[in-house]
């Protein structure tokens, strides 16, 4: 006696997911969850490097240039503005990705978009990058 014998006919899946994605748990865009871990993960980063920006923002004020380009030239100071720097930069790009594949439905606009998202980000992080260098090296 077979299975369908015993059991009737066999039962229809009710998920939408193909066999394969249910086995490697992943979404329609074949990239689950990660997205939204690494949004959270820089978003939880850039809350910790709030505290110490502040203070720097504070030790900043009132300082005339020179007295202002001795706190932001610190090797410290440097590190915390780098890191606050990526961190910002990979949450944005990650933030405006989300935005542009949920409401982008023409499908050359949205890699268009995306292109530009990623580009835009990269100099947005380029650009900082290369200012706070030039102000801890003091040149």
């Amino acid at each position: 006696m077979s299975y369908t014998e015993s059991h009737g006919a066999p039962r229809a899946s009710t998920s939408m997911r193909t066999p394969l994605g249910r086995v490697r748990n992943l979404g329609a865009a074949h990239s689950g969850t990660s997205d939204f871990w690494r949004q959270r993960l820089t978003g939880v980063a850039m809350t910790l490097l709030m505290i110490p920006g502040i203070v720097v923002v504070m030790m900043v004020l009132g300082r005339n240039q020179a007295g202002a380009a001795q706190v932001l030239g610190s090797p410290w100071v440097a590190l915390i503005l780098l890191l606050f720097i990526v961190a910002s930069t990979w949450h944005m790009k990650i933030g405006m990705q989300v935005v542009l594949e949920d409401y982008v439905h023409n499908e050359k606009l949205k890699l268009a978009a995306i292109m530009a998202n990623n580009f835009f980000s990269f100099a947005v992080a380029l650009a900082s990058i290369y200012a706070i260098f030039k102000l801890s090296s003091g040149v």
